[in-house]
This record gives C-alpha cells, sequence and structure tokens, in this order.
C-alpha cells in the first residue's frame, strides 16, 4: 500500500512538473521530441508517438523528462548542436522565452503545492489536539526522558509558544530550534532547558523516541500474528494489567509483555463494566496480537477542530505552503550548522515511499503529495547546472550581460552537473540500503 501511494504520489508530481516545461515550449513553438514519465535508458515500457513528440513510460523510476530540440538536458544529445539553430529549436528563442520554459516546472509544483492545501483545508478543516487538552499527559521515551520529562508530564509551551498539536512537539522543537519546555508536573509549572544536541538526535531519529500520547489501550482490533482473539480477548476490552502488573496505558502494556515471549500470561482487562483475567499466549515478538483505538476522539481526548469557507481556505492554502517551504529551508540549514548529519537525514526513494501510511487515507496521501511537490520545486530551483535553476541562472546572466554561454560550456556544465547529481542519487539510496540491513 505504502509502494502504489508513493508511485501514484510521484507521478502526479513528474507528469505535471514535466508539463510545466512542455505547454510553454510549445506555446513558444520549440519542438518537443519526447515526454516521458520515468527513464527509458535502452527500452521504454510504453511509448506512442503523436505529431513530432514521442510519449512514455521508462523503467527507471527516478523522476522524468521532456525532450526539447536544440537543448543541452539530461539526455545529453549532442548531434543537433552541430548544425545551425532551426527556428523550432530551444536554442533559437529568445532567453525571456527559454527562462520561462526552464522554470515552468517549479511554477507548476508551487501552483499544484497551494491548490493541494487549499483543497485539504477545505474539505478537511483543521484538527488539533492541544497539549492542554491531553487527558494523561504525554509518555516520555528515551530522548524525552533525556531532558528531563516524565510519563504524565503536560507539554505546555515550546520555547514562548503554545503546543497547538501535542502530536508535532518534535517537530516544533526542531523548526524552531527550541531552547526550552514549559512543563505542567504534579499541577505545577516548570521550565526544561533543553540540551544543544537534542534537534541533532531528534533529526536523527526522524522525530522519533521523545514524546507521545499516554491514552488506556482498548482494544480496536486483532493481527493475525497474535493469539488475543483466539485465547479470548474481545474487541473494547480495556487491558489495565499484565501477569501481576498494572498496566492502565497503551505504554505500560507494551514494557509489560516484553519478557513474555512464549508463555501463556494472565491479562487484565474491563469488560462491560466487570474485571476479569484472562490467559493469553504471548507470540516469539511478546506480542499479543491486538490493535489499540488509536483515534483520540473515540478515547474521549477534546479536538479541536476548525471547518474553513473556501474564501477562508485560499489564504490558509497560500500560508501553510509558504511555512512548509520555511520548515524544508530549516532543515536544509541544519545541515550546515551542524544540527542535522546528511548521512542521518537524507533518503532516496525508499525513505520517502515509508513515510506514506500503511493503509489508504486520502488526506495523508494528498498532505505528502504537497510537500514533496515545494520539495520538488525547491530543489529544482537551485542553481545547479542539471538543474531547472541552473539553466534558469546561466539564461538570466546573458539576460544581464547580453552574452549567450557557448554550446560546449553548456555542454560541460550539464556534465558536472549530472554527475554531481547521480552521485547524490546513489549516496543517498546506498544510505537507506545500509538503513534496511541494520
Amino acid at each position: 500500500m505504502k509502494t502504489l501511494q508513493f508511485i501514484m504520489s510521484f507521478s502526479i508530481l513528474v507528469v505535471l512538473h514535466e508539463l510545466g516545461h512542455f505547454l510553454p515550449a510549445r506555446w513558444f513553438k520549440c519542438r518537443v521530441e519526447k515526454f516521458y514519465l520515468f527513464f527509458n535508458p535502452w527500452f521504454s515500457i510504453w511509448k506512442t508517438k503523436r505529431g513530432n513528440t514521442e510519449y512514455g513510460i521508462g523503467w527507471v523510476p527516478f523522476g522524468g523528462y521532456v525532450k526539447i530540440a536544440g537543448m543541452i538536458d539530461e539526455s545529453m544529445d549532442k548531434e543537433q548542436l552541430k548544425l545551425p539553430p532551426l527556428p523550432d529549436e530551444f536554442r533559437a528563442k529568445k532567453p525571456w522565452q527559454r527562462l520561462i520554459i526552464m522554470i515552468g516546472g517549479v511554477i507548476v509544483n508551487v501552483i499544484l503545492a497551494i491548490v493541494i492545501f487549499i483543497g485539504i483545508i477545505w474539505y478537511w478543516g483543521e484538527e488539533n489536539l492541544p497539549a492542554k487538552n491531553l487527558k494523561y499527559g504525554i509518555v516520555a521515551d528515551s530522548l524525552g526522558k533525556a531532558v528531563g520529562l516524565k510519563d504524565g508530564d503536560y507539554i505546555l509551551k515550546v520555547d514562548d509558544a503554545e503546543v497547538n498539536n501535542a502530536s508535532k512537539i518534535a517537530a516544533q522543537i526542531c523548526i524552531h530550534e527550541a531552547k526550552t519546555l514549559t512543563i505542567l508536573r504534579d499541577g505545577k509549572e516548570q521550565q526544561l532547558a533543553l540540551p544543544d544536541g537534542l534537534i541533532r538526535q531528534l533529526n536523527k531519529s526522524k522525530m522519533e523516541n521523545f514524546v507521545d500520547i499516554r491514552f488506556p489501550f482498548i482494544i480496536r482490533d486483532f493481527s493475525k500474528e497474535g493469539n488475543a482473539e483466539k485465547d479470548g480477548l474481545k474487541k473494547g476490552d480495556r487491558i489495565i494489567g499484565i501477569d501481576s502488573l498494572s498496566t492502565p496505558f497503551y505504554n505500560d502494556v507494551r514494557n509489560a509483555t516484553k519478557d513474555y515471549a512464549n508463555k501463556k500470561i494472565p491479562v487484565k482487562v474491563i469488560r462491560n463494566g466487570d474485571t476479569s483475567a484472562i490467559q493469553v499466549l504471548l507470540n516469539k515478538d511478546a506480542k499479543l496480537g491486538a490493535f489499540p483505538e488509536s483515534d483520540m476522539s473515540k478515547l474521549g481526548f477534546v479536538l479541536e477542530t476548525k471547518k474553513f469557507t473556501f474564501a477562508e481556505a485560499v489564504p490558509a492554502g497560500f500560508k501553510k505552503c509558504w511555512s512548509t517551504l520555511g520548515n524544508y529551508i530549516t532543515g536544509i540549514k541544519q545541515l550546515f550548522t551542524g544540527q542535522a548529519k546528511a548521512s542521518e537525514s537524507l533518503g532516496s526513494v525508499i525513505s520517502i515511499g515509508s513515510l506514506f501510511p500503511g493503509i489508504w487515507d486520502w488526506q495523508a496521501f494528498w498532505s505528502l503529495t504537497a510537500i514533496f511537490s515545494i520539495i520538488l520545486a525547491f530543489m529544482n530551483i537551485l542553481p545547479i547546472p542539471a538543474l531547472d535553476g541552473g539553466h534558469a541562472l546561466f539564461t538570466l546572466v546573458e539576460m544581464i550581460s547580453g552574452r549567450k554561454p557557448s554550446d560546449k560550456f553548456m555542454e560541460y556544465a550539464q556534465m558536472v552537473g549530472m554527475a554531481l547529481l547521480l552521485g547524490l542519487m546513489a549516496y543517498a539510496l546506498g544510505l537507506d540500503f545500509l538503513r534496511l540491513f541494520r
């Protein structure tokens, strides 16, 4: 399911990005030779030709491309450049026309992200669980305990900003590079100073191992790998004890069962107001085979939901787009300030695909697609040869100086840029394979 969602999202982004190059190229009467989703060295999965353009799907799922006649691009087709430019070639067009063609993909990606964010906000609205509405406080994981947090604490503020969404506390710390937390413990407010290395640790752990929401273990469903349902547990049971241990919350159950692999133990539950103990055989991974209810509203938490009219969703969508871009730029900056390491944060399509949920969730799908669209736009506008931003930079220099870079210079620049990009892609893919093997 993750793979299917990733392929669908990636295909939408690539096709629309390349369409952003294709349409202005056609408007300015450039000959477009190929329009491809994915790359197609040696052969294509599917292709057809209409007019002067070959449309197709390649077999290497790392992007896509539009091959415009008379342009030095990733195809490295240099034969055309040996001849004088024809009127329908890219190199024969005016600089401002070439600039529009080059940045068209980035513009489409930004517009796409804004449109998706507007649609999400208009259709679903915004739903948050403020820290003040947590019924049982937070669960402190290893990084949380290292900074002084305890189970049952309430995190009220990150620096001076209130926590409006308890599920995004770690992200809020990283984005704002926070120095302090204001917490409520035993009815008293106090402030915790955050250590300098915390942001790097959070980036390394992908925002995990810090804090979770504390909630009771009420059985929502069962897995086939466990014995919980077969041994007598039922949906709606609330687990309050494992063997002789009291386990009022989900994290307590997880901690209590880890030493009982392949053992039968009494599981104490509340069912219809009555308490009983049921013998359950844990599997080889020390799991019951039961899933907890994770819908906070069904667990009695008060969520803050805001609905938007379409007129209200439009500016909110723009704001969401720019804040997403700002957060991404902050993450890039942290690579250069030592608060994140490329070897710990960088990932390939494997890492990107893993971000999608294991079940089909349209809201999550469109949210991630919008975020990736912004990232794709930002990465492509960087002034690196072989990227749209590199071509745009050379065109701007030409417009300012009145001198066009030679075809030989553009050829070498493209080769250097391609080498850098392929090296970065190979490095990111290698990191993901290492993580998988570990």
